[in-house]
Protein backbone atom coordinates (compact mmCIF):
# COMPACT_ATOMS: atom_id res chain seq x y z
CA UNK A 1 0.00 0.00 0.00
CA UNK A 2 1.67 3.19 -1.18
CA UNK A 3 0.00 5.46 1.37
CA UNK A 4 -1.98 4.82 4.56
CA UNK A 5 -4.47 7.52 3.59
CA UNK A 6 -7.83 6.48 2.17
CA UNK A 7 -9.77 9.48 0.90
CA UNK A 8 -13.47 9.46 1.79
CA UNK A 9 -15.45 10.50 -1.27
CA UNK A 10 -18.88 11.16 0.21
CA UNK A 11 -21.07 12.39 -2.61
CA UNK A 12 -24.05 10.93 -4.49
CA UNK A 13 -22.69 12.46 -7.71
CA UNK A 14 -20.85 9.81 -9.72
CA UNK A 15 -19.11 12.35 -11.97
CA UNK A 16 -17.87 14.35 -8.98
CA UNK A 17 -16.69 11.15 -7.32
CA UNK A 18 -14.85 10.12 -10.47
CA UNK A 19 -13.27 13.55 -10.78
CA UNK A 20 -12.09 13.55 -7.17
CA UNK A 21 -10.73 10.02 -7.49
CA UNK A 22 -8.75 10.98 -10.57
CA UNK A 23 -7.46 14.12 -8.85
CA UNK A 24 -6.04 12.28 -5.84
CA UNK A 25 -5.11 9.02 -7.56
CA UNK A 26 -1.33 9.50 -7.48
CA UNK A 27 -1.03 10.15 -3.76
CA UNK A 28 -3.87 8.24 -2.09
CA UNK A 29 -3.64 4.74 -0.69
CA UNK A 30 -7.25 4.11 -1.62
CA UNK A 31 -10.77 5.48 -1.80
CA UNK A 32 -13.54 5.10 0.76
CA UNK A 33 -17.06 4.93 -0.61
CA UNK A 34 -19.92 4.99 1.87
CA UNK A 35 -23.68 4.92 2.11
CA UNK A 36 -24.24 8.26 0.41
CA UNK A 37 -22.43 7.16 -2.73
CA UNK A 38 -23.76 3.59 -2.61
CA UNK A 39 -27.40 4.64 -2.21
CA UNK A 40 -27.16 6.80 -5.32
CA UNK A 41 -24.98 4.62 -7.55
CA UNK A 42 -25.07 1.06 -6.21
CA UNK A 43 -22.50 -1.65 -6.91
CA UNK A 44 -22.15 -0.48 -10.53
CA UNK A 45 -20.98 2.91 -9.33
CA UNK A 46 -18.45 1.29 -7.00
CA UNK A 47 -17.14 -0.77 -9.92
CA UNK A 48 -16.70 2.38 -12.03
CA UNK A 49 -14.58 4.03 -9.35
CA UNK A 50 -12.64 0.80 -8.81
CA UNK A 51 -11.69 0.82 -12.51
CA UNK A 52 -9.46 3.81 -11.78
CA UNK A 53 -7.10 1.39 -10.07
CA UNK A 54 -7.12 2.40 -6.40
CA UNK A 55 -8.12 -0.01 -3.60
CA UNK A 56 -11.72 0.47 -2.51
CA UNK A 57 -12.83 0.71 1.10
CA UNK A 58 -16.55 -0.07 0.97
CA UNK A 59 -17.97 1.51 4.11
CA UNK A 60 -21.53 0.20 4.33
CA UNK A 61 -21.54 -0.61 8.07
CA UNK A 62 -23.72 -3.68 7.55
CA UNK A 63 -25.86 -4.53 10.57
CA UNK A 64 -28.66 -7.09 10.46
CA UNK A 65 -29.32 -10.70 11.34
CA UNK A 66 -26.39 -13.00 10.46
CA UNK A 67 -28.01 -14.57 7.38
CA UNK A 68 -28.98 -11.22 5.87
CA UNK A 69 -25.51 -9.75 6.36
CA UNK A 70 -23.89 -12.87 4.91
CA UNK A 71 -26.10 -12.69 1.81
CA UNK A 72 -25.34 -8.98 1.41
CA UNK A 73 -21.60 -9.63 1.61
CA UNK A 74 -21.93 -12.46 -0.91
CA UNK A 75 -23.74 -10.10 -3.28
CA UNK A 76 -20.80 -7.69 -3.06
CA UNK A 77 -18.07 -10.31 -3.51
CA UNK A 78 -17.47 -9.55 -7.17
CA UNK A 79 -16.41 -6.00 -6.27
CA UNK A 80 -13.54 -7.44 -4.20
CA UNK A 81 -13.25 -4.44 -1.89
CA UNK A 82 -9.97 -4.05 -0.04
CA UNK A 83 -11.86 -3.22 3.16
CA UNK A 84 -15.51 -3.77 4.12
CA UNK A 85 -17.25 -2.58 7.27
CA UNK A 86 -19.87 -4.24 9.44
CA UNK A 87 -21.18 -3.04 12.80
CA UNK A 88 -19.51 -4.67 15.79
CA UNK A 89 -22.75 -4.34 17.75
CA UNK A 90 -24.30 -6.94 15.44
CA UNK A 91 -22.87 -9.70 17.61
CA UNK A 92 -20.43 -12.56 17.18
CA UNK A 93 -22.56 -14.72 14.88
CA UNK A 94 -23.13 -11.83 12.48
CA UNK A 95 -19.43 -10.97 12.45
CA UNK A 96 -18.44 -14.56 11.81
CA UNK A 97 -20.92 -14.90 8.95
CA UNK A 98 -19.72 -11.65 7.36
CA UNK A 99 -16.10 -12.75 7.42
CA UNK A 100 -16.94 -16.19 6.04
CA UNK A 101 -18.89 -14.67 3.14
CA UNK A 102 -16.23 -12.13 2.13
CA UNK A 103 -13.48 -12.68 -0.45
CA UNK A 104 -10.24 -13.92 1.12
CA UNK A 105 -8.42 -10.72 0.19
CA UNK A 106 -11.04 -8.41 1.73
CA UNK A 107 -10.33 -7.11 5.21
CA UNK A 108 -13.61 -7.20 7.13
CA UNK A 109 -13.52 -4.68 9.98
CA UNK A 110 -16.02 -3.95 12.72
CA UNK A 111 -17.23 -0.43 13.38
CA UNK A 112 -17.01 0.16 17.12
CA UNK A 113 -18.10 3.67 18.18
CA UNK A 114 -18.77 6.31 15.53
CA UNK A 115 -16.49 9.34 15.83
CA UNK A 116 -19.61 11.52 15.95
CA UNK A 117 -20.58 9.99 19.32
CA UNK A 118 -19.42 10.74 22.84
CA UNK A 119 -20.20 9.27 26.27
CA UNK A 120 -23.53 11.09 26.54
CA UNK A 121 -24.62 9.75 23.15
CA UNK A 122 -23.72 6.20 24.18
CA UNK A 123 -25.62 6.57 27.45
CA UNK A 124 -28.71 7.67 25.54
CA UNK A 125 -28.62 4.35 23.68
CA UNK A 126 -28.22 2.33 26.86
CA UNK A 127 -24.46 1.71 26.58
CA UNK A 128 -22.70 2.26 29.88
CA UNK A 129 -19.16 3.59 30.12
CA UNK A 130 -16.97 5.69 27.89
CA UNK A 131 -16.37 5.31 24.16
CA UNK A 132 -12.98 3.87 25.13
CA UNK A 133 -14.68 1.11 27.16
CA UNK A 134 -17.06 0.25 24.33
CA UNK A 135 -14.30 0.18 21.73
CA UNK A 136 -12.31 -2.27 23.84
CA UNK A 137 -15.37 -4.51 24.30
CA UNK A 138 -16.15 -4.59 20.59
CA UNK A 139 -12.49 -5.04 19.65
CA UNK A 140 -12.36 -8.18 21.77
CA UNK A 141 -15.56 -9.41 20.13
CA UNK A 142 -14.28 -8.71 16.61
CA UNK A 143 -11.02 -10.52 17.32
CA UNK A 144 -12.90 -13.49 18.77
CA UNK A 145 -15.13 -13.62 15.67
CA UNK A 146 -12.12 -13.81 13.35
CA UNK A 147 -12.42 -10.38 11.79
CA UNK A 148 -9.37 -8.56 10.48
CA UNK A 149 -9.71 -5.47 12.64
CA UNK A 150 -11.88 -2.59 13.74
CA UNK A 151 -12.79 1.01 13.02
CA UNK A 152 -12.17 3.35 15.95
CA UNK A 153 -11.08 6.90 16.64
CA UNK A 154 -7.45 7.79 17.17
CA UNK A 155 -8.20 8.20 20.86
CA UNK A 156 -8.81 4.47 21.28
CA UNK A 157 -6.49 2.88 18.75
CA UNK A 158 -3.44 2.60 21.02
CA UNK A 159 -5.30 0.64 23.66
CA UNK A 160 -7.04 -1.53 21.05
CA UNK A 161 -3.75 -2.39 19.36
CA UNK A 162 -2.13 -3.28 22.67
CA UNK A 163 -4.59 -6.16 22.92
CA UNK A 164 -4.53 -7.11 19.24
CA UNK A 165 -1.06 -6.65 17.82
CA UNK A 166 -1.90 -8.15 14.43
CA UNK A 167 -5.18 -6.27 14.02
CA UNK A 168 -5.98 -3.89 11.19
CA UNK A 169 -7.02 -0.54 12.62
CA UNK A 170 -9.00 1.94 10.53
CA UNK A 171 -9.04 5.44 12.01
CA UNK A 172 -11.55 8.02 10.73
CA UNK A 173 -12.17 11.45 12.26
CA UNK A 174 -8.78 12.60 11.02
CA UNK A 175 -8.25 16.34 10.86
CA UNK A 176 -5.10 18.34 10.11
CA UNK A 177 -3.88 20.60 12.92
CA UNK A 178 -5.67 23.63 11.48
CA UNK A 179 -8.75 21.71 10.30
CA UNK A 180 -12.35 22.03 11.46
CA UNK A 181 -13.84 19.05 13.32
CA UNK A 182 -17.26 19.60 11.60
CA UNK A 183 -19.67 16.90 12.90
CA UNK A 184 -16.93 14.79 14.44
CA UNK A 185 -16.52 14.81 18.22
CA UNK A 186 -13.47 12.57 18.68
CA UNK A 187 -10.80 13.69 16.24
CA UNK A 188 -7.02 13.42 15.94
CA UNK A 189 -4.27 14.68 13.67
CA UNK A 190 -2.86 12.27 11.05
CA UNK A 191 0.59 12.05 12.64
CA UNK A 192 -0.76 11.34 16.12
CA UNK A 193 -3.13 8.67 14.80
CA UNK A 194 -0.32 6.86 12.98
CA UNK A 195 1.91 7.07 16.04
CA UNK A 196 -0.91 5.61 18.14
CA UNK A 197 -1.14 2.54 15.92
CA UNK A 198 -3.50 3.23 13.00
CA UNK A 199 -3.15 0.95 9.98
CA UNK A 200 -4.96 3.32 7.64
CA UNK A 201 -6.39 6.81 8.01
CA UNK A 202 -9.72 7.90 6.54
CA UNK A 203 -9.71 11.55 5.52
CA UNK A 204 -12.59 13.24 3.72
CA UNK A 205 -13.46 16.92 3.72
CA UNK A 206 -9.95 18.27 4.44
CA UNK A 207 -9.06 16.80 1.04
CA UNK A 208 -12.26 16.71 -0.99
CA UNK A 209 -13.41 20.23 -0.04
CA UNK A 210 -10.02 21.76 -0.80
CA UNK A 211 -9.49 23.97 -3.84
CA UNK A 212 -6.76 21.56 -4.93
CA UNK A 213 -7.53 18.12 -3.45
CA UNK A 214 -4.27 16.56 -4.60
CA UNK A 215 -2.19 19.34 -3.06
CA UNK A 216 -4.18 19.08 0.20
CA UNK A 217 -3.57 15.34 0.26
CA UNK A 218 0.13 15.78 -0.40
CA UNK A 219 0.40 18.32 2.42
CA UNK A 220 -1.25 15.92 4.85
CA UNK A 221 0.92 13.01 3.69
CA UNK A 222 4.01 15.15 4.25
CA UNK A 223 3.19 15.29 7.98
CA UNK A 224 3.51 11.51 8.16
Amino acid sequence: MSSPIFVAIDTPDLERARGLAKAIKRHAGGIKLGLEFFAANGPAGVAEIAHLGLPIFLDLKLHDIPNTVAKAVQALRYLEPAVLTVHGAGGQAMLEEAKAAAPAATRVVAVTVLTSLDEDDLAATGVNGSPHDQVERLARLAKSAGLDGIVCSGNEVKAARSGWGSGFFVVPGIRPVEGSSADQKRVMTPRKAMDAGASILVIGRPVTAAVDPDEALRAIAATL
